[in-house]
């Protein structure tokens, strides 16, 4: 892809681009005014289809800025519409890898909290079912190796608010490794450990089951896993 920013693309067709998601790119402009993942791949479909003009690219989910993985777009708007169908109706399948802070006293276990976020500070909360605007959260963990104080974690969303898994996981004590934002335990400026692993979804236009997925990056505190 001709950029300043290299992306992986993973899959294409007339319907869907699949890509994986570099850590630290928003996923759409912001108020930094950061080249972004949208615009990127807009600009990136232009120069390789040769369209003049505006070219149309949904953004269907999204994932935080310091988070990297797969992700996909939809490159016309019924395929977009489609999607989001899917993610309403909960048939749009997310599972993500973490490195979480200790080791939790569940193997594994299913999470249920309120969160609001707070659209001035940027920072998503847990609170009491019932407040307003809260909504609920749910995802399963499972455990799947610990290492020097570190676990790795399979997280399956179940459903999608801003920074879910990270304040879920630091809810129950166990902020994500290098996260800033709701990790008590600082570790130095570190890259936060969260990836976006899988996608499974119904394709768009066909009848059939299309399963995409994005290996972490073999850099620490990844590399510590034999997963890895």
């Amino acid at each position: 892809m001709k950029s300043q920013v290299t992306i992986k693309i993973i899959y294409e067709d007339n319907h869907l681009l699949v890509v994986e998601k570099p850590p630290n790119i928003p996923s759409q402009r912001d108020d930094s005014n950061d080249p972004d993942m949208l615009t990127l791949l807009k600009d990136d479909l232009r120069l390789r289809h040769n369209k003049p003009g505006n070219v149309f690219l949904g953004l269907v989910h999204r994932l935080d800025r310091p988070v990297g993985g797969v992700m996909v777009f939809a490159k016309t708007s019924k395929s977009a519409s489609r999607l989001s169908d899917q993610i309403r109706e909960r048939e749009f399948n997310k599972v993500y890898y973490a490195v979480i802070n200790g080791k939790p006293l569940k193997k594994e276990d299913t999470l249920v909290h309120y969160l609001l976020k707070d659209v001035k500070t940027n920072i998503v909360k847990s609170v009491e079912p019932g407040l307003p605007d809260a909504k609920e959260a749910i995802l399963d963990y499972e455990v799947l190796n610990s290492q020097d104080k570190l676990s790795l974690v399979r997280v399956i969303l179940h459903t999608g608010r801003p920074h879910q898994i990270r304040v879920q996981l630091a809810s129950i004590g166990h902020p994500l490794f290098g996260d800033q934002k709701y990790g008590f335990l600082q570790n130095n400026n570190e890259q936060i450990a969260l990836w976006s692993y899988e996608i499974r979804f119904k394709h768009p236009t066909r009848d059939e089951n299309m399963v995409f997925s994005s290996t972490p990056p073999g850099s620490f505190p990844w590399n510590i896993f034999k997963e890895f």
